[in-house]
């Protein structure tokens, strides 16, 4: 397994990202348990969840459970007060088993609740207690992620990027490698609408700086990934002639 900076966050993580999120709808909490330790053993070291997934939350904690120390851990919050900011993330704490997670980051939802000098006053104060230990942004928008970038106070953007998504979303790419800032694809694989995974994999082969978040459900899927990480295809006319192919598709 490869192992990159996390931009300025200086988090050494693995270049495969496990997203935690559907890890409650995995029929039994052994079967979720062997997932995570399996992916946990062939060297994946970043694990990502969202608050507002309580049940995959308290199964990733519980799953976590003595190797913590070893992995690093990032949750999410979508709250609009600082006040509602500090509860979720005592929540998370509590269902994740753990003092302090390693990369809290802003799930934006809504502009109406949006405020950039108050997200920063916020996860500083998160950050002195000793609850967090890095500040991430976490959207859908490539504008919001731009405002995100201005303010130059978050250590990440986790931003939708795959081989489907467009020049704007590369620009984000670009600008987080200028300013040191990490950046984490959310839906590597579209949201479950691209299914060919060495295609996928071969793409972010192309982004050695990019950490892919893929949604692993069960044990086949994730030996795909982590075969076709350390195999991938090569990036030819052949290949790029397929992902021409699938962009018309879905275009």
């Amino acid at each position: 397994m490869e192992y990159i900076g996390l931009g300025k966050s200086n988090l050494l993580v693995s270049r495969v990202g496990f997203g935690a999120m559907s890890l409650s709808e995995i029929d039994t909490e052994e079967n979720a348990a062997i997932l995570i330790h399996k992916a946990y053993d062939a060297g994946i070291n970043f694990f990502d969840i969202s608050h507002s997934k309580v049940e995959s939350e308290k199964r990733l904690g519980a799953c976590l459970s003595g190797i913590r120390q070893h992995v690093i851990l990032s949750t999410e919050t979508n709250a609009s007060t600082k006040k509602e900011i500090f509860q979720d993330l005592e929540d998370s704490l509590y269902a994740l088993q753990t003092d302090y997670v390693d990369l809290f980051q802003y799930e934006f939802i809504d502009e109406n609740y949006f405020n950039l000098d108050e997200l920063g006053n916020s996860f500083s104060l998160l950050k002195e207690r000793g609850k967090i230990k890095h500040c991430g942004f976490a959207t859908q928008s490539v504008e919001i992620a731009k405002k995100a970038l201005e303010a130059d106070f978050f250590e990440t953007i986790q931003l939708p990027f795959n081989l489907l998504t467009g020049q704007d979303t590369l620009e984000i790419y670009n600008l987080c490698l200028k300013k040191d800032v990490g950046f984490i694809a959310m839906k590597p694989l579209y949201g479950g609408l691209v299914q060919n995974i060495p295609l996928a994999q071969g793409f972010f082969n192309q982004y050695e700086d990019v950490i892919p978040l893929w949604g692993v459900r069960n044990i086949d899927e994730l030996n795909q990934i982590l075969y076709f990480n350390e195999h991938p295809p090569v990036v030819d006319d052949k290949f790029n002639e397929e992902v021409e192919k699938m962009r018309m598709f879905f275009s």
